[in-house]
């Protein structure tokens, strides 16, 4: 796995996971430093982004690089949403789950928990992991011991909580129930911002989270 750099105004490419079913690709961009990740079948070539950050130039670069025909948006925040607009006017259609869809200006499908989405052979399955935002969505690969964790979850811990409509409470459920109760130590998590990590090394800092408060 390649190690995480500063991005430059203009995004870099690295590959972020890949195994014999799936390679996933990531760029950086905006001033948050988001990560969006193209998930390709390698069997077939169908490929997927995941989250659309502003500005559009690198997102829609990518995505026409690996032939995406969609993006899944993990959450609604605007760090993570600001290019929703000129991708669906590039031809690419955008789902999210229903409860994060007001924060869209637009998007054409909806995400529900269990949904399983085809990317070629690949089936990516979406998992409701709310408290970050309502609709914050986590997407497995499966066969593949990987997640892509939007703001859900990272390295030391869960997404901030500081938001009117976040819930601490219910971000540390999803992180306990929905991941670490449902998938293996060697799961890589490809978080929304900054490097990887896996689940089992954030699984044992659970309580210590829970007592800090954060």
């Amino acid at each position: 796995m390649a190690p995480d750099r500063s991005p430059t105004d203009d995004a870099f490419t690295d590959g972020a996971f890949t195994d014999d079913a799936v390679a996933i690709s990531r760029i950086v961009v905006g001033p948050l430093r988001t990560n969006v990740y193209a998930v390709a079948c390698r069997a077939t070539g169908a490929a997927v982004l995941v989250d659309a950050p502003a500005p559009a130039a690198p997102v829609l670069a990518l995505g026409r690089r690996v032939g995406a025909d969609r993006v899944l948006v993990t959450h609604g925040h605007g760090d993570h949403i600001g290019a929703v607009a000129d991708l669906r006017r590039a031809g690419l259609a955008v789902a999210v789950a229903a409860p994060d869809a007001h924060m869209l200006a637009g998007h054409d499908d909806l995400v529900a928990d269990g949904d399983e989405l085809a990317v070629g052979r690949l089936r990516l399955r979406a998992i409701a992991t709310p408290g970050h935002t309502p609709g914050s969505t986590c997407f497995t690969v499966a066969g593949s011991p990987v997640v892509l964790a939007g703001d859900t979850l990272f390295p030391g811990g869960p997404g901030a909580t500081r938001w009117a409509y976040s819930d601490f409470g219910a971000i540390l459920d999803s992180i306990g129930r929905r991941l670490f109760a449902a998938l293996p130590d060697e799961t890589v998590v490809l978080p929304g911002h900054g490097a990887a990590t896996t689940i089992g090394a954030e699984r044992p800092h659970l309580a210590e989270w829970a007592a800090r408060g954060w």
